[in-house]
């Protein structure tokens, strides 16, 4: 079979798995009373189902990860089973989670194992002939973990987390293919179709959430699919990094903000830029539409500087997230600024 065919065969495969799986998730969130109840920390005001991540995490162990099997790409048996371990491992504490709430430290010391794995399932081989490696097993453990929470954090209106998997795991596949590596190309093109299936049920307004079972293993599997195309390209790193930048833009200068402010970060708020649009009266479909517009005019255009000129990626990732900050900065003020002159008006 050639290529081609296993790539069209895989997405054709995940995109009708990740349907179908999310259909039951939304079946048994609705028998189960598994909903997302309206609040003051939520953008949605009705009652949702959640869990339908379940969808996109089927769609790679079950499709993604088998076909980089045969591929006969992966380095060793022990890459495909740690990434396959790791993802399940994430997603199953956020569907147990989903069912119980946890305290934060279970479930970051989950997150962290599951980083950890992965990093050293992708260090492994080179390292053994290099043990210097090793010394890049923690840094890339900790941005593993930092893509879990991160999209885990950015998972709070109708489609946006959706759509940024599919943007960003569509954009690893297409460089994964173009530079040789059938086996992330097919990995990352199985959960963007996994995305795409799950987003028939999540756009707005949504009939089911990706609740966490899905949101920390999608953000590992955005992380696993870019440090293992980096592994075997090392020119494609800064690409590779400028594709998530809006999420992470997003998610880390809000998080820094709340740092520095003295609040609980990992509590529950309201302060993301997207969650401050939706404050303002922007619908989640136009919020969407925003980041994906960010994604397609800046993002995807830098990210193909970077991996056709790789010796001037390092300027694109700078112009990239220095343009997005800008436009993070600009953008909470601004809607800061309408909550303020509204206040004002209903005092007056």
């Amino acid at each position: 079979m050639t290529t081609a065919a296993l790539l069209g065969l895989v997405v054709a495969a995940a995109l009708a798995l990740s349907m179908g799986v999310t259909r039951v998730a939304l079946a048994y969130a609705r028998r189960r009373g598994l909903l997302d109840q309206p609040g003051r920390r939520r953008s949605h005001t009705t009652p949702t189902p959640r869990g339908g991540g379940i969808g996109v995490v089927a769609a790679v162990v079950l499709i993604g990860i088998p076909a980089w099997c045969i591929t006969g790409a992966a380095s060793g048996w022990w890459q495909p089973a740690a990434v396959t371990l790791a993802v399940l491992a994430v997603a199953l504490i956020g569907w147990r989670d989903d069912h119980v709430p946890l305290p934060v430290l279970p479930r970051l010391a989950v997150h962290a194992g599951a980083a950890l794995l992965v990093a050293a399932a992708i260090l492994a081989p080179p390292a053994l002939d290099a043990p210097a490696r090793w010394w890049f097993l923690l840094p890339l453990a900790l941005l593993l973990a930092a893509f879990i929470n991160a999209h885990n954090f950015m998972d709070g209106i109708d489609g946006l987390l959706g759509q940024q998997g599919l943007f960003v795991l569509l954009g690893i596949g297409v460089l994964a293919a173009w530079l040789g590596a059938p086996g992330v190309a097919v990995l990352a093109f199985a959960g963007a179709a996994g995305c795409l299936g799950f987003l028939f049920y999540n756009l707005p307004p949504a009939r089911i959430f990706m609740g966490d079972v899905g949101s920390g293993a999608l953000g590992l599997v955005l992380g696993a699919s870019a440090a293992l195309l980096v592994r075997r390209f090392p020119g494609a790193l800064w690409a590779c990094a400028i594709l998530p930048s809006a999420f992470l833009v997003d998610s880390g200068l809000t998080l820094l903000h709340r740092v520095l402010a003295g609040q609980r970060w990992y509590a529950p708020h309201r302060q993301h830029l997207y969650q401050w649009l939706v404050r303002v009266n922007w619908s989640h479909a136009r919020t969407d539409g925003a980041y994906m517009l960010w994604n397609l005019l800046l993002v995807a255009p830098l990210a193909w500087l970077a991996a056709r000129w790789p010796h001037r990626g390092a300027w694109c990732a700078l112009a990239a997230y220095a343009a997005t900050g800008v436009v993070w900065y600009l953008g909470k003020r601004a809607c800061l600024a309408v909550v303020r002159w509204s206040a004002y008006r209903e005092t007056a």
